[in-house]
């Protein structure tokens, strides 16, 4: 039944389309390149602020943004109490496992212990060789069903298991999505990874926010990480914790010009008919939940649907994070290989605001500069620690009160954006004002570049066209630390 996904995939993604790259997108990402490459040329031929002007460059659009952000998320101060929708939505949860022996009986027991729970819950089981088959025949009383096979839970009616063949991620929720299973074909099929953890009201948030806005084909939810209780596993955690504030708050500014394009596949809901009439997921993006988005606007734009897409901020969750330097590099090189492919697969997109709106005119003109934005930021870096070991005063003197008035605009975000936030998903957060003064001050010099060393091996991925990733290793830390409600840190 996947062959109808796949003739559909053909038909609406434009990977499978080559055609001329249009001059609006030309001069976008060509101007993005130019750019970089003069500044990086004044480093030679210019002196003081001069010899800096990639990191100037920098700063300007990074606070471009957050202005932006800032004044699109105005509207959280005071947020809207939702209004109940008529009706009530099926929903279908499918969780596509791959060797999640580790983690997946508490992601099953947070989706059944919902104060709504799903329709249908599905695990798609992405070929595991670990004990993923005998926790679920243990714990949840399935007979083994033969690989290609389904099988129904004798204790929970609602949990059925897919047994597949290996063959990713994105292969494997293609397939609970054409499931042959009445009950698992709703209106909404939600996405959740094996290592997220759901707070009770999740399901219930995002059933709402479909059944509210039948244009509505793609929603996340709110996540928060969680790391090891390593030393290293708690800075990780401190970082990203601001980190995934600030990106969460991104989102709803974009969504609020409907220009949302960034949908977490870790606990996403989606419109399944509108997924399944462009194709499904990609199996060959390295991030299929982002250029499904991607393709569905594009879809919507040239026939005049009005899809949506949103963050729904009263559905939160947890999920597992990077504890390591080494995982969180393999992460983000993924996540930025992906970008770049997607960006250039729909790089037709990136200007035509005539055709496609907010989407053609700001937000892919935006991630073409995105694209970019890591090797601004280390040639900036470079430059920066040239002029120290040289003893440039000239330079250094009118750098150091560029970046202290950068340090400055970031902590005034950092502590506004936690505000905003913990108005927005009702003050369960753990994220505290005295840690986001802490982190605005040493995150430039640590993270940040952590952050853009990742993205510059997502380049080198990119352009090499690797395809193979290690395995992500789970720690199952969301299991084995307490559930916190609302300790709010700082």
């Amino acid at each position: 039944m996947t062959a109808r996904l796949d003739d559909a995939l053909v038909l609406h993604s434009p990977r499978f389309l080559p055609r001329v790259t249009p001059l609006a997108s030309l001069l976008v990402h060509g101007s993005v390149a130019i750019v970089w490459l003069l500044l990086f040329a004044s480093a030679f031929s210019l002196g003081g602020i001069y010899a800096w002007a990639t990191g100037v460059a920098y700063i300007v659009y990074d606070t471009v943004l957050l202005v932006f952000v800032g004044w699109k998320t105005w509207a959280l101060v005071s947020p809207a109490v939702a209004t109940p929708a008529a009706g009530r939505q099926t929903l279908a949860v499918v969780v596509a496992a791959h060797n999640e022996a580790k983690v997946l009986s508490q992601t099953v027991a947070s989706l059944l212990g919902q104060d709504e729970p799903p329709d249908a819950i599905v695990i798609a089981d992405d070929g595991s060789s670990d004990g993923t088959a005998g926790l679920l025949v243990a714990h949840f009383g399935f007979d083994l069903p033969t690989v290609g096979q389904w099988a129904s839970s004798r204790s929970v009616p609602t949990l059925h298991w897919l047994r597949l063949p290996h063959g990713g991620k994105a292969r494997a929720l293609n397939a609970a999505l054409m499931s042959p299973i009445d009950a698992c074909r709703t209106e909404v099929v939600m996405t959740v990874d094996a290592d997220t953890d759901l707070a009770a009201g999740a399901i219930r948030a995002m059933r709402r926010a479909f059944a509210a806005e039948p244009s509505l084909v793609a929603a996340t939810g709110i996540l928060t990480p969680v790391c090891a209780p390593s030393l290293a596993g708690r800075l990780f955690e401190w970082f990203q914790t601001y980190e995934y504030i600030r990106n969460f708050l991104s989102r709803y500014a974009w969504m609020r010009v409907d220009s949302l394009l960034l949908i977490s596949g870790a606990f996403a809901g989606f419109r399944r008919d509108a997924v399944v009439s462009v194709g499904g997921f990609d199996p060959d993006c390295l991030v299929e939940d982002y250029e499904l988005i991607h393709r569905l606007a594009r879809h919507s734009a040239l026939n005049g649907f009005g899809w949506r897409s949103r963050v729904v901020g009263d559905a939160q969750a947890r999920t597992e994070a990077p504890s390591t330097t080494a995982a969180f590099l393999r992460q983000r090189r993924r996540w930025f290989g992906g970008f770049l492919q997607t960006q250039y697969w729909y790089r037709g997109m990136v200007g035509d605001g005539r055709r496609f709106g907010n989407v053609g005119r700001w937000m892919l003109p935006v991630k073409a500069v995105d694209t970019m934005q890591p090797i601004f930021g280390l040639t900036a870096l470079g430059i920066l620690l040239v002029s120290v070991a040289q003893g440039r005063a000239s330079v250094l003197i009118p750098v150091s009160a560029w970046i202290l008035a950068k340090i400055a605009i970031d902590l005034g975000f950092h502590l506004w954006s936690v505000h905003l936030y913990r108005r927005w998903v009702g003050g369960t957060t753990r994220a505290g004002f005295g840690f986001a003064l802490l982190a605005a001050l040493a995150e430039p010099f640590t993270f940040q570049i952590l952050r853009h060393v990742g993205a510059t091996l997502g380049w080198v991925t990119f352009l090499t066209r690797r395809r193979q990733w290690g395995a992500q290793e789970r720690l199952a830390v969301i299991e084995t630390r307490d559930r916190p409600a609302t300790d709010e840190r700082g």
